[in-house]
């Protein structure tokens, strides 16, 4: 089982599908608040459909909430701004990835907290400024998925 962290996320859509992978995948979703959305909002709902019942999702005041709670053991940053390829990680269950709001992608002053290896990239044509958000989630978790036999 993986963990999908998403700080500050702003779209519900992008939120609702996230909730369908997650769902589907056996992942668990970590929202750092505060969101740019309520939680009933019917655009999320609409995208994450009935999956939302049967997912386990997690809230969190901030992300020092997030870090006393779970901590940083195993946790991934995708970022535009990682060096190295999200393909080049040897994947464990229990990973996490967190992931930064649509618009603006992980603050600076979280970033600095991460090793410059668990900063990571999903690579895009040069002039690329960035990938939706469930598009980047799903390559990311179906690649660990991938790496661990597509068990949980």
């Amino acid at each position: 089982m993986f963990n999908v962290v998403l700080f500050e996320p702003e779209i519900p859509p992008n939120t609702g599908n996230i909730i369908r992978l997650c769902a589907n995948t056996g992942a668990h979703l970590h929202l750092i608040h505060p969101l740019g959305f309520d939680m009933n909002e019917k655009s999320l709902r609409r995208a994450g459909l009935d999956y939302i019942d049967q997912s386990i999702i997690h809230h969190y005041e901030n992300y020092q909430d997030y870090v006393e709670q779970q901590g940083i053991a195993r946790l991934y940053a995708i970022s535009t701004k990682g060096t190295k390829h999200y393909s080049e990680c040897h994947f464990k269950n229990g990973d996490s990835f967190i992931f930064g709001p649509e618009t603006r992608g992980l603050p600076k002053d979280i970033l600095g907290k991460f090793d410059i290896d668990n900063i990571l990239r999903i690579p895009m044509l040069k002039d690329s400024r960035s990938l939706n958000l469930s598009n980047s989630v799903s390559i990311v978790v179906y690649e660990a998925w991938r790496q661990n036999g597509f068990h949980l």
